[in-house]
């Protein structure tokens, strides 16, 4: 359910940290996502302005539904401090990479609401890794499906990079459970989607910063190999044309042509009769309201042909007639 969430409605009251008195004298309310943190874990920054962590347009998950987001408060030491060296060994442990700089990997597990100020989370690496996550999937795109045109490109891209996508895979590897957060988010019982989807963009940024491009590139193709492959189904379920040229690429080296059979109707309400011809074997005709239409069905037909499958879209007797 789409909601907007407004700590005005909320009257969790708090005490500010002590630290932080002369900057936050002024914040006497807080949601319970951003609790002020004995260990200083406030909602104001170290130049008195107040995080705009009140409001959030966010989609939130009902427990017990979809992926389940485990998010662990770190334990502290004798001294009371949080300890987060738990985490970050699991984290590396998990996506499989040492990082050389564990202060960047501590940054891109840090959330807003665990932070000390908002320049100690992982807000800038979320930024640089959506942008670098998108580069990764276009290219991977680009180089391993060259029949796909660029609509079809960008769709199965939109599917793969969506939020509820990166969030999925989060939960999958467990970056959930390294999440760095404020106290009061723990204690929530439902979390904002975009707790796990920004993890991801912001792993891949350090990721990238750490190890570089072969690296990420790699991860991400470990992790996100199943939804491409469903994208790409998905596209190829309603884009016969290009399924036909991958099969006929992959199997006998050839490009598919379309053969314009037949015109009928007036200008402003022609039909199309057009064939798929592949290596000089022509498939059966279909018809079509415009010449795309036709060369999608057509290509159906072939590939119904080819499987030995019923034509979906088989001429009638008239047209039967007219083809020849």
């Amino acid at each position: 359910m789409h909601t907007l969430f407004d700590a005005t409605l909320l009257s969790t009251p708090i005490e500010p940290d002590p630290d932080f008195d002369a900057r936050c004298e002024s914040v006497q309310k807080s949601s319970p996502l951003h609790d002020s943190d004995p260990d200083g874990n406030s909602d104001c920054d170290p130049d008195g302005d107040r995080f705009d962590t009140n409001r959030w347009d966010v989609d939130f998950d009902p427990p017990g539904t979809g992926d389940d987001v485990r998010l662990v408060q770190s334990p502290r030491t004798e001294s009371g401090d949080l300890d987060h060296s738990e985490k970050l060994a699991r984290c590396q442990q998990l996506i499989d990479y040492q990082f050389k700089d564990q202060e960047l990997l501590r940054f891109a597990l840090t959330h807003a609401s665990g932070a000390a100020h908002r320049l100690a989370s992982n807000e800038r690496l979320e930024f640089l890794g959506d942008s670098i996550l998108g580069f990764v999937i276009c290219s991977w795109l680009y180089e391993d499906y060259p029949e796909y045109n660029e609509g079809d490109l960008t769709k199965i891209k939109s599917a793969v990079v969506s939020r509820r996508t990166c969030g999925k895979i989060a939960c999958q590897i467990g970056l959930d459970e390294c999440l760095i957060v404020g106290r009061g988010v723990t204690r929530n019982r439902s979390y904002p989607r975009s707790l796990v989807s920004d993890v991801f963009e912001s792993i891949v940024a350090a990721i990238f910063l750490d190890g570089g491009h072969d690296i990420v590139r790699d991860r991400l193709k470990q992790w996100l190999k199943q939804e491409v492959e469903i994208a790409v189904q998905s596209q190829g379920a309603t884009n016969y044309k290009s399924t036909l040229q991958q099969r006929a690429q992959r199997d006998i080296a050839c490009t598919p042509m379309y053969r314009l059979k037949r015109e009928m109707g007036p200008d402003h309400r022609k039909s199309f009769l057009i064939s798929a011809v592949i290596d000089g074997n022509e498939y059966t005709a279909a018809w079509g309201t415009n010449k795309k239409e036709a060369e999608q069905k057509a290509a159906a037909n072939a590939l119904a042909q080819m499987n030995g499958d019923p034509l979906p879209y088989p001429l009638d007797d008239v047209a039967a007639g007219d083809e020849s």
